[in-house]
């Protein structure tokens, strides 16, 4: 009982953001620019975020194993969905979305409290690392494909090296390597930006939510992204850990982290490249209301690795 208790109230101190971005777009309505937050948040609070979350701690190389597992089980996952995902979809949108959007999980604002409410503050350095390695998955492959519904290959790759995010990560893993270790005041800094990135995220998926119909959704799309995400990828990943020698705290962290429900940087990266925000939107909200259940049915799941 005090584990279940410790996970709803994690969820539900990410899910409050998000009901207060939902009653302020309700309540300003078009007062409120979207497009706007998005890109504050994309081009300038989540290069906070990076910073601190490379440099808060140092980058251990024996945590490595843990992320490449992770990196691993995405990239198989992404290869299939490319498969499937070509033949059932002849929108350039829709079958951008239904590539890349179960691949990425709410590893950090979600995925990092409830690991620590199942494992303890031990999961911490494997969350972390995890969700840096998310981060880059969200910043090339994400935004690779949800450009690629608007726009050329050529115009996607490009993308890419356009966002910040992607240059203040590797200027942090530089410094990182090098033995840098900012002073408590940079430090402070940082996590104000990086805290406000997190908030604007959760605050940005409210806003969208409101006004969107979910009954007016592809039901092969929902269907797709919702049967991909907690079916495929789960049975994925529990088939891929049976096979790894590793400590199973560490194969929980990998499991939990990959069936965790669509992150917010979806909406982020929609709206950003105009590939149907609203409708991601809803997958993420169908995905997080699901995950409500299906994270009691994970925790029964997890001993058996």
């Amino acid at each position: 009982m005090p584990l279940m208790n410790a996970i709803i109230f994690s969820i539900l101190s990410v899910y409050i953001f998000i009901v207060m971005g939902y009653v302020a777009k309700m309540s300003f309505k078009e007062q409120i620019d979207d497009k706007t937050i998005t890109l504050l948040n994309v081009y300038f609070l989540q290069v906070f975020l990076t910073f601190w979350g490379l440099l808060v701690r140092p980058v251990d190389i024996t945590l490595l194993y843990a992320p490449s597992i992770y990196l691993a089980i995405v990239a198989v996952t992404l290869v299939v969905s490319l498969f499937f995902a070509k033949a059932l979809f002849e929108s350039k949108k829709e079958y951008s979305i239904a590539t890349v959007s179960a691949i990425i999980g709410n590893t950090g604002n979600l995925g990092i409290p409830i690991n620590i409410a199942i494992f303890g503050e031990e999961s911490i350095p494997y969350t972390t690392i995890i969700n840096l390695v998310n981060v880059f998955v969200v910043y090339t492959v994400g935004v690779f494909f949800y450009s690629r519904g608007s726009f050329s290959t050529k115009e996607s790759l490009l993308n890419i090296v356009k966002l910040p995010i992607l240059w203040a990560a590797i200027v942090a893993l530089i410094l990182s390597g090098y033995g840098y270790r900012p002073s408590g005041a940079v430090l402070n800094s940082l996590m104000m930006g990086a805290y406000a990135s997190m908030t604007m995220q959760l605050f940005l998926f409210g806003i969208y939510l409101y006004g969107t119909k979910i009954k007016e959704l592809s039901k092969k799309l929902v269907s797709w992204v919702l049967f991909f995400k907690f079916i495929v990828l789960p049975l994925l990943t529990l088939f891929v850990l049976s096979f790894i020698e590793l400590d199973a705290m560490v194969k929980g962290v990998i499991f939990i982290e990959l069936i965790m429900p669509l992150a917010v940087a979806n909406v982020n990266l929609a709206s950003l490249y105009d590939c149907k925000p609203k409708v991601v939107t809803a997958l993420v909200f169908l995905s997080s209301f699901l995950f409500l259940g299906i994270i009691f049915v994970a925790v029964r799941v997890l001993e058996v690795l």
